[in-house]
């Protein structure tokens, strides 16, 4: 545990030393270099770091006060943390830009374009800021997949898992976002509602009562549960018994037989694998959860990550349901998401297993969304040809 401790302080310390390069980089090119005089200078450098602040103000109020609270200091630091990211991108790419202009003419940029490139970041900054947050405040739209999988019981043609993932219930997101997707979701009557992970982003204390709508949520064959990695950072044992009172069943690397008439799938679920970081015996265990399971049985794999996809591929699962990447949730943040898990977004396969990675249904952080909208998956299982009875 201590070198476990070590290896997370090494890295907040790695990631604090970064935002505050990444802070200083902008105030430079933004307020210093323009040279906009007094009092312009002093007003905004003071403004900007005043907004730099307050994120480090929000992991705080999450941790200590309710959501009423929190949610002050919330919205002003994730908007900041969304603007300064566009601001950064934009300032990354005409740096460049001059880089290449100034080997080429071997001249200094002047005042004049130095204050028009700001003014320039700035605006493409607000325009795409703008519409990830048209995009993020908008509802989450549904999408619909249809998938064969071999060994899908011919009697279940057409058995509907509505999915919702990455919901953040927390200073951000509260209870009337989670009582709209608990009207959505039950709207659609499906067969089985799987909730994969990231429901909140806080303690129990604080959000109990602004998850109680999904209390409400019915299907036929139930409501399961796995953890993702936030909600092993607000807690997640306490979590986990917290969503058996609201009615979902939690599938800790485990599995469960669905029956309908003499029809049957095996329905499993595994832990984040991060959840190993707090303690023996936490994180994903695929093996574990598929103990026992006949071969000639088709078996769905809820886990958080999509990056379990290998290990679901070795145990030879039909279909993994994951979310945990957003799609990137903010362009061109998918090309990192892709180069670090390599499972972004939609349907992927590896010879008969395949996996279906959704958007998630709510954000995390900026309250933005550019180019991967929110969804509510509806997932709509049937055999193939050579489905086995």
């Amino acid at each position: 545990m201590l070198r476990k401790g070590l290896m997370i302080g090494a890295f907040l310390c790695v990631l604090s030393l970064v935002f505050l390069g990444t802070v200083r980089y902008l105030v430079g090119r933004l307020i210093l270099d323009p040279a906009l005089g007094e009092p312009w200078t002093t007003l905004l450098f003071g403004a900007f770091l005043f907004l730099a602040v307050t994120p480090l103000l929000q992991a705080a109020a999450e941790r200590f006060t309710p959501p009423r609270v929190s949610r002050l200091v919330a919205w002003p630091a994730n908007l900041f943390l969304g603007f300064a990211f566009y601001l950064l991108i934009g300032l990354l790419a005409t740096d460049a830009a001059l880089l290449v202009v100034g080997a080429a003419f071997e001249g200094d940029p002047g005042l004049t374009l130095t204050r028009s490139r700001a003014l320039a970041v700035l605006s493409f900054a607000l325009v795409a800021g703008f519409t990830g947050m048209s995009s993020a405040l908008a509802p989450p739209r549904l999408a619909r997949h249809e998938i064969r999988l071999r060994r899908w019981p011919r009697a279940l043609d057409g058995f509907r898992i509505v999915q919702i993932s990455d919901i953040h219930i927390g200073s951000m997101l509260g209870a009337p976002f989670a009582r709209s997707i608990v009207t959505r979701v039950n709207a659609l009557e499906p067969d089985l509602i799987a909730v994969t992970g990231d429901l909140v982003d806080g303690p129990v204390a604080h959000l109990a009562s602004e998850v109680a709508p999904f209390a409400d949520l019915r299907a036929a064959h139930g409501v399961f549960f796995v953890t993702g990695n936030h909600d092993y950072y607000s807690g997640a044992g306490s979590w986990v018994e917290h969503v058996r009172h609201l009615g979902m069943r939690p599938l800790r690397n485990e599995r469960v037989t669905i029956t309908q008439g003499e029809a049957h799938f095996e329905l499993a679920g595994v832990d984040d694998h991060r959840g190993n970081l707090f303690g023996s015996g936490e994180g994903e265990d695929v093996p574990r959860a598929l103990h026992g399971r006949h071969p000639r049985d088709a078996v769905v794999l809820l886990a958080h990550d999509p990056s379990t996809f290998p290990a679901a591929v070795e145990a030879d699962v039909d279909l993994q349901l994951s979310g945990h990447t957003h799609g990137g949730q903010i362009w061109p943040f998918n090309v990192l998401v892709r180069a670090a898990v390599g499972f972004v977004s939609g349907h992927y396969r590896r010879g008969d297993a395949q996996l279906l990675v959704g958007h998630g249904t709510g954000y995390w952080g900026p309250p933005m969304r550019l180019r991967a909208p929110a969804e509510i998956l509806e997932v709509v299982l049937r055999p193939t040809t050579t489905e086995m009875d």
